[in-house]
C-alpha cells in the first residue's frame, strides 16, 4: 500500500481486502477508551454495510475480548467472512423477543439494525423493525450500555448558512421513515429513563466506503456523464473508518439517561463543489440540473469533534480514493444513498 502524505494515509486501495484491512485499523484513542469500559461487545445488526467492517475494527482494538456479531445473515458470506476475522457469529431474528433474550448479556451493546429503503411500499414493516424492535433490545439489554444507530433524518431541514442542526435542537422528521427513525430513538429514551441504561444514540450523515455513499453516488455521476442535482446542494460527510470508530468510542461517553450525538465530518460540503473536484480527476465537465436550495439535511458535529477530535481522513482525500476506485472499476454494493431525496421517502 503505497503512502499517501505524512500523515501515513494511503494514495489509495488495491482491492477491497486491503481497503477493509486500512479501515479497520485500532487508532490508539480507540484503544484507550474501549480499555476504560470492561466487559465483551454485542453487535446486534452486523450484517449490514458499516456493521462487518465495525465488528473486525473492536475485535482489533480489544483482541482480549469477545466480540459477537448478531444478524440474521442471509447472505452467508457475510458471516463466514466475520468468522475469519474471529468475530463470533449468532444467527438470530431481532424481531423474535424470545431469540433475543436468549443472546449473550454482553455490558457493552452496539445497535446497528433498521430499516431504510424499501420503507415506501412497507411501512408497517419499517416501524416495526425500527421502533418494536428496538423496544425489544432496549428492555433486554437494559443492564448494558447500549449505542444505538440513527440518522440526522430526524432534523428537519437547516438552513446552509447556519452549519446545521445540533444535538439540543427539536427533532422534525419528514416522511414515515424518518418518523420511525424518531421513533427507535424514543424507544432507547424511554427504556433508558425507566432503567437507568446508560447509552448514546448516534445521528450519523454521511458514512463513506469506496463502495457506496455520497461521495461513491456524485462520482459515479461524474463518470458516467449524467447530470449531478444540485437541489441538495450540500451535505456531511465521514470516512467509514472514523464513523466506526466514534462509534465505538461512544461506549466510553455514555450518559444516563441516553442522549444523541450526531457524528459526521467538520464540512458543509458542496455537492457542486464535489462534482467539480471529480471533473478534474476524471477530466471531464460535471453536468448538473437544479439549483441549490436554501435548507437540506445538514448536522453539525462539533461536540463529536471535542470528544473525539476531528476524524482522520480528509474530504479531499476521500475524493481522491473514491475516484481511483470508481476509474479502476472497483466493486460497489449498488444501493445509492437517495441523499437528494426531499420528501423523505426511501
Amino acid at each position: 500500500m503505497a503512502v499517501h502524505d505524512a500523515a501515513g494515509l494511503p494514495a489509495g486501495f488495491a482491492d477491497e481486502a486491503e481497503l477493509e484491512e486500512f479501515m479497520t485499523r485500532p487508532p490508539a484513542a480507540l484503544v484507550r477508551d474501549l480499555e476504560s469500559v470492561d466487559g465483551d461487545i454485542l453487535i446486534l445488526g452486523v450484517g449490514g454495510k458499516m456493521g462487518p467492517t465495525l465488528a473486525r475494527l473492536a475485535r482489533r482494538a480489544v483482541p482480549d475480548r469477545r466480540v459477537i456479531g448478531v444478524a440474521r445473515f442471509s447472505d452467508p458470506a457475510v458471516e463466514e467472512k466475520l468468522r475469519a476475522c474471529d468475530v463470533e457469529t449468532i444467527a438470530c431474528d431481532l424481531m423474535d423477543r424470545e431469540a433475543v433474550a436468549a443472546l449473550p448479556r454482553c455490558p457493552n451493546v452496539i445497535f446497528m439494525a433498521g430499516r431504510k429503503f424499501g420503507t415506501t411500499g412497507a411501512l408497517p414493516l419499517t416501524w416495526a423493525m425500527n421502533v418494536a424492535m428496538p423496544a425489544i433490545v432496549a428492555e433486554t439489554f437494559r443492564d448494558s450500555r447500549i449505542v444505538a444507530f440513527s440518522t440526522g433524518n430526524v432534523y428537519p431541514f437547516a438552513r446552509v448558512a447556519e452549519g446545521g442542526s445540533r444535538e439540543s435542537d427539536t427533532p422534525g422528521p419528514m416522511g414515515e421513515y424518518a418518523m420511525s427513525c424518531l421513533g427507535r430513538e424514543r424507544m432507547f429514551e424511554h427504556f433508558s429513563e425507566r432503567y437507568g441504561t446508560p447509552g448514546r444514540i448516534v445521528r450519523l450523515n454521511y458514512a463513506i466506503d469506496m463502495r457506496y455513499g455520497v461521495l461513491h453516488d456524485i462520482g459515479s455521476k461524474v463518470l458516467a456523464g449524467e447530470p449531478v442535482d444540485l437541489t441538495t446542494g450540500n451535505v456531511n460527510v465521514i470516512w467509514q473508518g472514523d464513523a466506526n470508530s466514534h462509534v465505538l468510542r461512544c461506549l466510553a461517553r455514555c450518559t444516563a439517561p441516553t442522549t444523541p450525538i450526531n457524528v459526521s465530518g467538520p464540512e458543509t460540503a458542496s455537492v457542486r463543489a464535489l462534482a467539480l473536484a471529480f471533473g478534474e480527476r476524471f477530466g471531464r465537465t460535471p453536468r448538473f440540473e437544479g439549483a441549490e436550495a436554501e435548507q437540506c439535511w445538514l448536522v453539525n458535529s462539533g461536540e463529536a469533534a471535542r470528544l473525539f477530535g476531528n476524524p482522520s481522513v480528509p474530504l479531499l482525500t476521500m475524493v481522491d480514493w473514491v475516484a481511483e476506485w470508481l476509474v479502476a472499476g472497483g466493486g460497489a454494493y449498488g444501493k445509492p444513498t437517495e441523499y437528494a431525496s426531499r420528501d423523505g421517502a426511501f
